[in-house]
């Protein structure tokens, strides 16, 4: 296995080379030690790993589906070969914990098979039978693909569209996060270890001036998953070009209602799990408690700050802690920010978020009552959730709906009447019960409505956006 850390910052043509745009690093938010240093790439090298994602195309997409399929299986191999090094690169990058970023890494593996299976379903080949002879359905790649990674999933979200793209024939162009660079190279290493054909797949380093370039450039699609200012950027800017197909993930204000019938304690379980794990740097993560007034949900928020008071914290290679830190320390002092524009407006404080170290990413879990201060409807990626009480579950609903996101939510109740209700009423993409809100399948859609996303959305669904369908009237003969 090649170590491809010291071979240059960009992965083009198959090759290493060295970025010759801005020098940048990344620091550790658990400790502050250097983890990557590196330079961008030039507007100039952005056109040359389009420019060979172009030529790879040629070929790549007219290859039989059973051989690209060959490819990505060994690729999934390759990946598994360097889970350690990978988990160990995402974690040290954004401090995850060592045992969530293994996590991720096995979902990378796990997501080739489930991309196999949804290529098949949605976006294979089916013919019927006509009068005149028969109804042909194929599908066809669009070309050369453009990825945008996040930090929070540096390694399964890019790879959860790459993965897809290359099985329907298309060729990629990744753009790295730059808050978490490491583990893609790891990704262009397993990539060409599996025999991928140089082009392919072509890795370009850097931040927003990267990006610009590779937006600006010869490409037949934009695979995006990041914030909602971010994808609203991309689609002013690809505004007029219908022809790039533009598929956004873009986050959510997700709500959590709990209801009466609903074990308290239990209860207070799944809404820690829902708003605090990996520090509250999931896109599923609740950001809003909705809770029924009276004793039952005073007895619930109790439980809640209780357990959130006591969540262990700690750097990623702490096996006890339950969270480790932000990404930054800059993202640590943004919670704290965001948490006072609350409180500046009536919100009032039940557990304060700190942070512990103004150098380093690491914060406490935090609890606001939302009762006197009117919403603010933005995603904050951190581990802050805010209470709001309602009188009855229509008023839940109501406050569940209010936000121009629609990714997530739940409800933890043991009535399936009120289930039903929550479920035709709320309007999330993904709304579990009785489950927190971050548990989400590769075997189903991921994306919701509204400002979350531009209804199309990934996991098994990121078949449809990365091929066209076909349709074709076959007759044996001319003569009709």
């Amino acid at each position: 296995m090649t170590d491809p850390s010291h071979s240059g910052d960009c992965f083009i043509t198959g090759e290493w080379m060295s970025g010759e745009g801005a020098p940048f690093q990344k620091t550790c938010p658990a400790n502050g030690d250097v983890v990557w240093t590196g330079r961008a790439a030039s507007g100039a090298q952005v056109g040359q790993a389009v420019k060979a994602a172009r030529a790879a195309f040629e070929t790549w997409g007219r290859t039989e589906q059973v051989a690209r399929q060959v490819v990505l299986e060994r690729y999934a191999e390759e990946l598994r070969l360097r889970k350690e090094a990978m988990a160990l690169a995402i974690s040290r990058d954004m401090g995850k914990l060592l045992k969530e970023a293994r996590t991720e890494v096995d979902t990378m593996v796990a997501k080739v098979a489930v991309s196999i299976k949804a290529q098949a379903d949605r976006a294979g080949e089916h013919s019927l039978p006509a009068d005149f002879g028969h109804l042909d359905l194929t599908h066809r790649p669009h070309g050369v693909m453009a990825v945008f990674g996040p930090y929070n999933f540096p390694g399964h979200l890019p790879n959860g569209h790459i993965v897809p793209a290359l099985l329907a024939g298309n060729t990629c162009v990744f753009k790295a996060s730059e808050l978490a660079p490491s583990v893609a190279p790891l990704m262009m290493d397993a990539f060409r270890a599996a025999g991928l054909p140089p082009g392919c797949v072509n890795l370009v380093q850097g931040g927003r001036e990267t990006g610009g370039d590779l937006l600006a450039a010869d490409i037949n699609g934009l695979l995006f998953t990041g914030s909602e200012h971010t994808g609203r950027m991309f689609h002013r800017f690809l505004a007029g070009r219908p022809e790039v197909i533009l598929a956004l993930e873009m986050g959510g204000n997700n709500p959590l209602i709990v209801w009466d019938s609903a074990d308290a304690e239990a209860a207070a379980d799944i809404a820690i799990q829902s708003a605090y794990l990996t520090t509250g740097q999931r896109c599923s993560c609740a950001r809003r408690l909705i809770l029924p007034k009276g004793r039952f949900g005073d007895q619930v928020l109790e439980s809640i700050v209780d357990r959130a008071r006591r969540l262990s914290i700690g750097p990623w290679n702490d096996d006890t802690a339950f969270m480790g830190p932000l990404v930054s320390a800059h993202a640590a002092a943004q919670a704290v920010a965001f948490q006072n524009k609350l409180i500046a407006g009536g919100a009032r404080a039940i557990l304060p978020l700190e942070q512990r170290d103004k150098n380093l990413g690491f914060v406490s879990a935090g609890v606001v009552d939302m009762s006197d201060a009117p919403p603010m409807d933005e995603e904050m990626f951190g581990p802050l959730l805010q209470v709001y009480r309602a009188d009855d579950i229509d008023q839940a609903i109501t406050l569940a709906n209010a936000t121009r996101f629609g990714l997530a939510g739940g409800l933890v109740c043991d009535d399936l009447p009120t289930w039903d209700l929550v479920r035709n009423r709320l309007r999330a993409g993904i709304l579990n019960l009785n489950r927190p809100t971050v548990g989400a399948s590769g075997q189903m859609p991921f994306g919701g409505p509204g400002a979350s996303g531009n209804f199309r959305p990934g996991a098994y669904y990121a078949a449809d956006y990365c091929a066209w369908p076909q349709a074709s009237q076959v007759a044996p003969s001319s003569l009709g």
